[in-house]
């Protein structure tokens, strides 16, 4: 990845003041994430915030699995992400996992222990929430606080060896219960978990909790700036507490910025999960998801994430972000680099009754017509053809340019056609539509002899290679209501996916996964990874070509 200057923001004005006051020689940052499900567009921005804030400096990111729970992880998730940071362009310098790390924490918690800041508790889950207190009264004191530091190692080894049931104790820190931050009233730093762990096996059957575990992983890896979502922000006094009484030599310093939010996007892993377990959407990789997997599927461009993500900058305060930004920075990314093409999803065939029978000839049309460095293509032509339905009214309202009985319109790079006849089945339906052309109005000829005021694109019907394609809309819907606690699910989009079956021409019958090309009025599509056959190419809409959205 190459070294591109971060936008100013707050995060990047501390980094400026700590090195140039000489608190820091070296600059380290870390994306953390858990692996407990696949990456979304949220994480981009913190994944280029944390890589590119290292790499101006010419500092380090590491990599690293926060995989504290192994009830919810899993290997796939793990390799998943390895592929959406590279994907995404950025290189990590150190690989990590908190796993790796068990022993020393296990060492700093007897060392809490063995200061009298630590200790067994046996109060059930529901007592101790009970025992917390709220954020108006203060909590009380668990009847097991004050057992004597032997007790509670002879303990806390025991539940390291496995001789007590889940959720029988937990090791708690020994803070303040009347504290105004519930944070520090005495949270859990171990909890007993008879699993089986994706990196250690079965060597441990106690775990410890995300909030002691994280800070003690950024001390022991010498990370500077840990920078995290403002959630977060009140979990910082325990954070900093953490590193203090553990006695860490390295000292880091938590950041918080506003995590990303984009309307009709959901933007949390355990509601991914659940439209994935559900069966709402085929996986992690749906194109409908925001998951970094379901964008590349889609077809989104790492250049066009990246781009956004620098775009919405980085803030203290929170904000939702319109999710036809993010389409703007794809529409601009692929504007100057995908090939045109011409295909009709909604198919109407269209018989020229006065060309020649059994003759083909070939247009030339160029592919960009932005960039005359892309050449041209020939398009094969012929009798019959394939329009879009929706290019052909019987009865038209005002206005309407396209074809109708009696008008004439362009076929795009080729002549003039006019409507002649309208064939119709048994049920009224309109199956094909005859016309004559005039051999006169060939595209690029000079003809001057008369306008039309329509163009309307067309595959040749005997040479078009079948294809799929899908639309998509938001997968959410946006609440038309206040209440949070509605279901999440009930605001999905039954119209998020739809499939249509048509052609597009032959040029294209060699296209692979991943190849993106705009089709004429439809918009930019991207060859889909997962369900392309060579009988049969699977098109996913990235998205379409025009929207009312202006960058500011």
């Amino acid at each position: 990845m190459s070294n591109v200057p971060s936008s100013s923001n707050f995060i990047r004005n501390i980094v400026i003041d700590d090195l140039e006051t000489g608190k820091h020689n070296e600059i380290i940052t870390r994306f953390p994430p858990e692996p407990n499900g696949y990456l979304h567009i949220g994480h981009a921005k913190s994944i280029i915030l944390n890589f590119e804030l290292a790499d101006e400096f010419k500092g380090k990111t590491n990599l690293r699995f926060d995989d504290t729970n192994p009830t919810k992880e899993d290997t796939e998730y793990v390799e998943s992400i390895k592929e959406d940071v590279e994907w995404l362009g950025f290189h990590w310098d150190n690989l990590f996992f908190a796993s790796n790390y068990f022993d020393t924490m296990y060492e700093k918690a007897q060392l809490l222990i063995k200061k009298g800041k630590a200790y067994v508790c046996d109060l059930t889950p529901e007592e101790i929430r009970q025992y917390r207190g709220t954020l108006t009264q203060p909590g009380k004191e668990s009847p097991y606080r004050n057992r004597t530091v032997e007790e509670n190692l002879d303990l806390f080894e025991k539940m390291k060896n496995g001789d007590f049931p889940d959720g029988s104790k937990v090791l708690r820190a020994k803070i303040d219960m009347s504290s105004p931050n519930i944070n520090m009233r005495d949270p859990i730093i171990y909890r007993i978990s008879h699993s089986e762990h994706h990196n250690t096996g079965s060597k441990w059957c106690i775990y410890p909790m995300y909030d002691f575990a994280h800070p003690l992983e950024d001390a022991i890896e010498g990370i500077t700036h840990s920078i995290c979502t403002l959630e977060f922000e009140d979990h910082r006094p325990l954070y900093d507490w953490f590193v203090a009484e553990c006695e860490m030599e390295s000292i880091p310093r938590q950041i918080e910025f506003a995590r990303l939010n984009i309307t009709n996007t959901v933007m949390s892993k355990r509601k991914l999960k659940l439209l994935v377990d559900e069966g709402i959407v085929d996986g992690w990789d749906d194109p409908r998801m925001p998951t970094i997997a379901g964008l590349r599927r889609r077809g989104y461009t790492s250049e066009s994430i990246r781009k956004f993500c620098r775009e919405i900058g980085v803030a203290k305060a929170g904000s939702t972000v319109d999710a036809q930004m993010l389409e703007y920075f794809i529409r601009e990314d692929l504007n100057s680099k995908a090939p045109r093409a011409m295909a009709v999803i909604n198919p109407l065939k269209l018989v020229i009754t006065n060309y020649p029978e059994g003759q083909t000839e070939m247009l030339e049309i160029e592919n960009n017509p932005d960039d005359e460095t892309a050449g041209k293509r020939q398009v094969p032509f012929s009798r019959e053809l394939y329009i879009e339905k929706e290019d052909f009214m019987e009865n038209p309202p005002k206005k309407y340019f396209r074809l109708f009985p009696g008008n004439e319109v362009r076929l795009k790079g080729a002549y003039f056609v006019k409507c002649n006849d309208v064939i119709k089945d048994e049920n009224g339906n309109v199956t094909e539509i005859h016309c004559t052309y005039d051999i006169e109005t060939k595209s690029g000829s000079g003809f001057t002899g008369r306008k039309v005021k329509g163009t309307i694109h067309w595959v040749d019907a005997t040479s078009a290679v079948p294809a799929e394609f899908r639309l998509y809309e938001p997968l959410i819907l946006e609440s038309k209501d206040d209440e949070e606690e509605k279901h999440f699910l009930e605001q999905i989009n039954p119209n998020s996916l739809t499939v249509m079956k048509g052609f597009i021409e032959p040029h294209f019958k060699n296209a692979k996964p991943q190849d993106k090309l705009q089709l004429f009025r439809h918009g930019y599509f991207n060859v889909d990874i997962k369900n392309f056959t060579e009988d049969n190419l699977v098109f996913n809409r990235i998205v379409s070509l025009k929207s009312s959205f202006r960058l500011k």
